[in-house]
């Protein structure tokens, strides 16, 4: 493969893949479709300016006569466009049906017409559900509890049905919860930090005791890297950085990280339908030689340091009226 689509490359996880994939394949071209909704920022990929290697096509996966030549082009197809905030989802649900199922079935088709040599889609562990002890693996059945995860897990049902019925060679990843530079600032560790910053209180859902992996996300770049080149066609890969937390924990890492009380910390109505606990068994992966390379602290570090270093870019999404709406309907007044 040398020319890759990467669906949703302006958004958090999707930047940070093209940026690593040029890095590790000079060799690469990379077209880069995305309709940029709120999450998509070009800012986020503002440094690839001027690389012959890398394009930009502003569009949505939704539209067969946007994806179809570009699909075309390609050798390799990453799908990470997505509606992926659970909170928005449970407001309404049907963009996220809309982008996450009915989106994939475009590049389906359009990837099986052009017979393009790999086809990966990008998941999440939230298609599981909730567990209370011991981690999924692969072979968990998919339970998702949310607007978000049932179209996330609708999605990988159609890239199933799709390697079965026209043997498109398809693989899935299903990452925990990322953080690192250039996420949005609706998602926790953000969030929590820029209102840290602005001493402004950080809403802890319910009694804060829900439990997340969060797996930083070069080390999710990295593991997506190798099942595109090495995964088994057909198959889905568990992706967990092994870096447990509450909710609490959470915040209270960053508020000592800033040197900040704790009485920041403001608890707030639950999540409808909240799972309390999400966690992967990734040996799958781990066999083709992938291991996370941050554990919880260096990665909440990496992640902190970036934002307290890029002030104007997340000062900018969050004075941004989309934002600031959102944020009072959620939470009250900011």
């Amino acid at each position: 493969m040398k020319n890759i689509l990467v669906t949703g490359g302006c958004g958090f996880i999707g930047s940070n893949f093209i940026r690593f994939l040029l890095r590790e394949h000079p060799e690469y071209c990379i077209v880069n479709l995305d309709k940029l909704t709120y999450a998509g920022n070009p800012a986020n990929l503002a440094d690839l300016d001027g690389d012959e290697r890398y394009r930009f096509v502003e569009g949505d996966i939704c539209d067969a006569e946007v994806v179809d030549p570009l699909v075309a082009e390609a050798d390799g197809v990453v799908n990470f466009a997505a509606e992926s905030h659970v909170d928005r989802s449970i407001m309404s649900g049907g963009d996220f049906v809309q982008t996450n199922t009915y989106g994939t079935y475009v590049l389906l088709e359009s990837a099986k017409t052009h017979g393009v040599e790999r086809f990966h889609q990008i998941s999440t562990d939230e298609v599981y559900g909730s567990i209370a002890e011991g981690a999924w693996d692969e072979e968990f059945p998919l339970e998702p509890r949310n607007p978000y995860s049932a179209s996330k897990a609708s999605a990988e049902l159609m890239v199933r049905a799709y390697y079965i019925s026209h043997g498109l060679p398809t693989v899935v990843t299903r990452a925990s919860n990322n953080i690192g530079p250039y996420q949005y600032p609706e998602k926790r560790v953000p969030l929590y930090l820029t209102n840290a910053v602005e001493d402004r209180p950080l809403p802890v859902y319910g009694n804060g005791m829900q439990v997340r992996d969060h797996l930083y996300v070069e080390d999710h770049c990295a593991a997506i890297d190798l099942v595109l080149h090495r995964g088994e066609t057909g198959q889905a890969y568990n992706v967990g950085g092994d870096n447990d937390a509450t909710g609490v924990e959470v915040a209270r890492f960053i508020l000592e990280h800033l040197g900040k009380p704790e009485s920041l910390i403001q608890f707030v109505e639950d999540r409808k339908g909240h799972d309390e606990r999400y966690a992967l068994d990734s040996d799958k992966i781990k066999a083709l030689g992938w291991e996370p390379r941050y554990n919880f602290e260096e990665a909440m570090r990496q992640t902190l340091d970036w934002y307290l270093a890029n002030e104007d870019w997340w000062r900018e999404v969050k004075g941004r009226e989309d934002y600031r709406e959102y944020y009072r309907r959620q939470y009250g007044k900011r």
